[in-house]
């Protein structure tokens, strides 16, 4: 089995390394291509008006001047003798849970392995950015391997991005492993901090608020808020099916006429 390996923190990120340990553990042919520097919160994002630059690291591994969407895709198109029979992205450092999936390169890189055919996984490791440490990474380095090895052997449709959490608590903490469904924040948590910079001139840092969310059942926010690792299967589909069959009763298949506007006073 040829993986191929990305990620959205960088080249140099620890979740990187130690995903690669993981997949070495599960094939011999192991390929990496990642951003030369972080591209967290990219999303989809794909370098147009730049050119990308390749530098080769050894046989097999690769640092690209773009995003992760970039990588997969020149990785697969130009980089591995014969494309891979899998994707795996991540291991990012910090969960990707709710509506962080749509802003997540991480998240993006295993979109963009799927959108070309190949069974991608995203994976995150949750983790208290207070406390910086390898071993906050003790989950994801304690079940990885497992996991991945279950969800390999049984597979799952070719539309579907398997997208896994591991919770911020020692290996043997780890209560179970869920399927879950992508959870909402009932809080918003990212703010703009305004700042000023030695010139006298504001500017602003994003942020993120520690709220305590409402977890609901089934949701992957709930599962690794209780020690499991979240499994959630996502698709590409943003269609709103309900609102859809709503609107066509209204709209149907024809265009409405224009409304008439009121002639102006003479």
């Amino acid at each position: 089995m040829r993986i191929l390996l990305t990620n959205d923190d960088g080249f140099e990120a620890y979740g990187l390394s130690l995903l690669h340990d993981i997949a070495t553990s599960l094939s011999d042919d192991v390929w990496v291509c990642a951003p030369i520097v972080e591209q967290s919160g990219k999303g989809r994002g794909v370098t147009l008006h730049d050119p990308l630059r390749v530098k080769r690291i050894d046989a097999k591994r690769f640092a690209v001047s773009g995003t992760p969407t970039d990588c997969v895709q020149i990785a697969v198109n130009d980089l591995l003798p014969s494309p891979p029979d899998l994707v795996l992205s991540g291991i990012n450092r910090g969960f990707n849970l709710a509506q962080d999936v749509t802003l997540s390169g991480t998240v993006a890189g295993a979109f963009q392995g799927m959108t070309l055919g190949i069974p991608s996984i995203a994976l995150s490791q949750c983790l208290d950015f207070d406390h910086n440490s390898e071993d906050q990474w003790d989950s994801a380095t304690g079940h990885g391997a497992g996991v991945l090895s279950a969800l390999i052997e049984r597979g799952w449709p070719t539309d579907v991005v398997l997208n896994i959490n591991f919770p911020d608590c020692p290996a043997d903490a780890v209560t179970g492993i869920e399927v879950t469904k992508q959870g909402l924040r009932d809080l918003h948590e990212m703010h703009a901090v305004k700042r000023c910079d030695p010139r006298g001139r504001h500017y602003y840092w994003m942020d993120f608020h520690n709220y305590q969310q409402t977890l609901v059942d089934g949701t992957d926010l709930k599962a690794v808020a209780e020690n499991r690792i979240s499994v959630t299967p996502l698709h590409l589909d943003l269609t709103h099916y309900a609102t859809m069959h709503e609107l066509k009763k209204t709209l149907g298949g024809t265009v409405p006429k224009a409304v008439r506007q009121p002639e102006a006073a003479k």
